[in-house]
């Protein structure tokens, strides 16, 4: 079933089948192109998370139990369906997320990759034998934690929902998650390819409500054994908070504030191609975007030229538009935020050099942006954009940099260009960020851990590192009986 505006009726996912929630109450699904309401999501009660709970509490024991060559093959055929899938996974990601439609594509066949790592890589999470004194047998065994609940945003609306599926199914647990409000059928078909390849019901579970009702009662729950979460940093603390209480361990993966530091040695018409293309993706939604651009003075002038003519080659418009490479951003809480941002920085003293303003047609559109003469005292050096806006700020000391750099309370992503392989080891070694990037911008890779350090979170998703908090660590001491 689809609304007018070929967009996909929303329901939620509860011990295997589709469902509108208890009361019926919905919200206001906004295409951020267009700003018309394109259909509703349905807002779960207490009731419904209960039902959830309960479903995943039956799915996790068989889920767990199911052998692991089993869940493998489901797991497989499920990405198989993504991958298949993929482009009508975009259109509908496009349609209520914004971003241009071969990126939504790209982020749904990228996900089918994921998947396969993490099942494929579930089945090298090995125990050990520990030798021992005479007529005992000491073993350590890795087990999956439980039920796990999970929360994400509406940035990556089909790989944000399943680094957490993923990780969490592969391993043996049960998942509910709560899908973003915003972008909820991308998630919801999503689910529908774990769905059709087999998975048994209640294994995952997928709701939506008010925010801080569902995360309260499912955090709070004896059936959860494991909070992951993806969003802000006050969010997550407030999350983490709740975890605490109830002594459950969580996984934060949070915002940041990214440096760019593009050193004397560097090639500044490279570098402000590179960080250009990063900076303007999913227009600069990206946790990882770069966002404070740290350019020596003496290469300052050329870099900042070239930054500016990538910002105004970028084509912004509609995703579903041909020829577009930037969409709008996500809500008009994002536009108004970043006007807030862009004025206060004007206002100290900063120079827009291009963009600067939103565009003057129906939806959230900002252009490209990139200002110079930024103050150190300035918003947008402080607070992290989240929208496609460079502030580029000259140096003239590594040393001193390093420290601006490594001055907030954010470790997310750096980003370092460099022609010296020394300096790149002294970035390598100073920059405190879980996630580095030396002379490209290089985003998250299934193969290889990301996170945060500091306020930008704790625990990885991606590399073998992604299940090590979805397995809890068993050590069993066996004295054998004569």
């Amino acid at each position: 079933m689809t609304t007018d505006h070929g967009y996909p009726a929303v329901r939620m996912y509860i011990a295997g089948e589709w469902c509108q929630g208890g009361t019926g109450r919905t919200a206001p699904i906004v295409n951020p192109a267009t700003e018309e309401v394109i259909g509703e999501v349905p807002l779960a009660t207490t009731a419904d998370l209960d039902r959830a709970l309960a479903a995943a509490d039956e799915g996790f024991r068989v889920w767990r139990a199911t052998p692991i060559a089993r869940r493998t093959a489901i797991l497989h055929a499920a990405a198989d369906l993504i991958a298949e899938r993929a482009p009508e996974i975009g259109r509908v990601s496009t349609l209520e997320q914004g971003k241009p439609l071969a990126e939504s594509t790209d982020e749904a066949r990228r996900t089918a990759d994921t998947l396969r790592w993490h099942a494929d890589d579930a089945r090298r999470a090995y125990g050990r034998i520990i030798p021992a004194e005479p007529g005992t047998v000491l073993t350590v065994r890795r087990e999956p934690i439980g039920p796990v609940a999970a929360f994400v945003p509406w940035n990556f609306p089909v790989g944000g929902p399943n680094r957490k599926i993923s990780s969490a199914l592969s391993v043996g647990c049960s998942i509910i998650i709560k899908g973003s409000e915003e972008t909820p059928a991308t998630a919801a078909a999503l689910v529908r390819c774990y769905e059709d390849a087999g998975l048994p019901a209640g294994v995952l579970n997928l709701v939506f409500g008010e925010p801080a009702e569902v995360s309260a009662h499912l955090i709070a729950s004896p059936v959860t054994r494991l909070i992951a979460f993806t969003g802000s940093v006050p969010v997550g603390k407030l999350l983490a908070a709740q975890a605490g209480e109830v002594m459950k361990p969580s996984l934060m993966e949070l915002g940041g504030h990214a440096p760019v530091i593009v050193c004397a040695d560097a090639d500044p018409v490279r570098a402000a191609r590179k960080a250009a293309q990063a900076k303007f993706a999913n227009a600069g939604q990206v946790c990882t975007s770069p966002s404070r651009f740290f350019v020596h003075e003496s290469l300052v002038e050329e870099f900042t030229a070239e930054f500016v003519k990538a910002a105004e080659a970028v084509v912004v418009g509609d995703g579903l538009a041909e020829g577009t490479k930037m969409g709008p951003l996500a809500n008009e809480r994002r536009l108004k935020a970043l006007e807030r941002l862009v004025a206060d920085a004007v206002a100290r003293g900063a120079r827009i050099l291009t963009g600067g303003a939103a565009l003057d047609r129906a939806g959230y559109f900002f252009a490209p942006t990139v200002l110079i003469d930024v103050p150190e005292d300035a918003e947008l050096l402080h607070e992290e954009p989240f929208a496609p806006v460079a502030p580029i700020v000259p140096f003239s000391d590594l040393d001193e940099v390093l420290t601006r750099a490594n001055a907030l309370p954010y470790g997310l992503a750096a980003y370092g260009f460099t022609g010296s392989s020394a300096t790149a080891e002294k970035l390598s070694a100073e920059l405190e960020a879980g996630i580095l990037s030396i002379n490209h911008c290089g985003g998250s890779v299934h193969e290889a851990p990301s996170g945060g350090v500091k306020e930008s979170g704790y625990g990885r998703e991606g590399g073998p590192e992604a299940l090590d908090a979805y397995l809890v660590t068993k050590r069993v001491s066996h004295l054998l009986v004569p």
